[in-house]
């Protein structure tokens, strides 16, 4: 097993900006012109966009906890930074909010921060002993109510679809067996809980071992805080709010969220899109409203890995609005499963 410094979900890391000279690359930012940093976490993002350029940077993050510990950037670095604790999904409200039109660029890191994860009141990770939260806001159900409210099959579909588990079905029917005896409360409660459902067999490979709470807690947390969904929604907004030539920077750390960036972007710029030949050009779908203009994924080298671990699944996606037309698909997502409806119920 990996020590907490080299897992995903471990202990203590100082938070490092993944794949930075990437994204500047990427975004160009050029001076006088808005930029968005959707997950602003620790502002390692931010921070080097307003040094690389004399542009105005709009940041938001969900969590409270974010904005409030970087009060200090917003004086260091006014007026051109300006701290918002907002979803991303709400970029078109707070853009309208702000009287900004139309932005030259947007990056978003998606997941769970360093600090989110070494925090153990928080509750994301196993390796730390804490609550069962895993909440990016502080209000809403937590992941003691997931756990131990949410139906056996209910379970089992959430940790099989958003945590690619194999044995979701065993996960889920032995957290119902635990808790008909008494409720899980923490982080290790749940942790022994999954470990001794899957064991270690499947978990092993030539260079490493998953944890196999690893893929359990990963579910719990992207169906508490919907983070598909607010992918999905960002994809669609972007489009609305970016410039010609603006450009969406997207950074993600497992298959799921990447398939949707990809899926997005492959149908927005004409790849893999399937029309008619039959209807009339005015009534097809925008012709190529996004382009590639990198490689269409890159990923993490070596020598970020060696330094930063948490950075060893990070990929990256970059595309840039063009001049045409844009018209919403929600169609076109592979995983259709954001379990809204049942996040509602909680």
């Amino acid at each position: 097993m990996m020590d907490s410094s080299g897992n995903a979900a471990g202990g203590p890391i100082h938070h490092i900006p993944v794949m930075l000279p990437q994204v500047l690359e990427a975004l160009a930012p050029r001076g006088g012109c808005v930029y968005i940093d959707g997950t602003f976490g620790g502002g390692g993002y931010t921070k080097k966009i307003l040094e690389y350029a004399d542009c105005n940077v709009i940041s938001l993050d969900r969590d409270i906890h974010a904005i409030n510990n970087a009060k200090y950037l917003e004086k260091l670095y006014s007026p051109r930074l300006k701290l918002i604790n907002s979803r991303f999904s709400q970029l078109e409200t707070v853009l309208d909010d702000i009287n900004i039109k139309k932005v030259s660029g947007i990056v978003v890191d998606i997941g769970v921060s360093s600090m989110q994860l070494d925090d153990s009141a928080r509750g994301f990770s196993f390796q730390l002993d804490g609550p069962l939260d895993m909440r990016m806001e502080n209000d809403g159900p937590n992941a003691y109510d997931v756990i131990n409210s949410l139906k056996e099959d209910e379970l089992a579909n959430i940790i099989k679809i958003l945590g690619e588990e194999k044995l979701a079905k065993r996960v889920a029917r032995a957290i119902v067996r635990e808790r008909s005896i008494q409720p899980i409360k923490t982080t290790f409660e749940l942790r022994e809980v999954v470990a001794q459902a899957i064991g270690w067999s499947y978990r092993k490979t030539d260079k490493k071992t998953i944890h196999p709470a690893t893929r359990t807690f990963q579910a719990i947390r992207i169906f508490l805080n919907s983070e598909l969904y607010e992918l999905k929604q960002l994809l669609q907004i972007s489009a609305k709010v970016l410039e010609t030539g603006g450009r969406l920077v997207v950074v993600s750390f497992h298959s799921l969220e990447d398939r949707i960036v990809k899926e997005f972007f492959n149908y927005h710029s004409g790849i893999n899109k399937v029309v008619s030949r039959h209807l009339p050009v005015s009534d097809l779908d925008e012709r190529n409203s996004f382009k590639y203009v990198m490689s269409k994924l890159i990923k993490t080298d070596d020598e970020e890995v060696s330094r930063n671990p948490r950075s060893r699944s990070a990929r990256m996606r970059v595309a840039e609005r063009t001049n045409e037309i844009f018209r919403e698909n929600l169609d076109i997502y592979s995983n259709g499963y954001d379990y809204q409806d049942l996040l509602e119920r909680l």
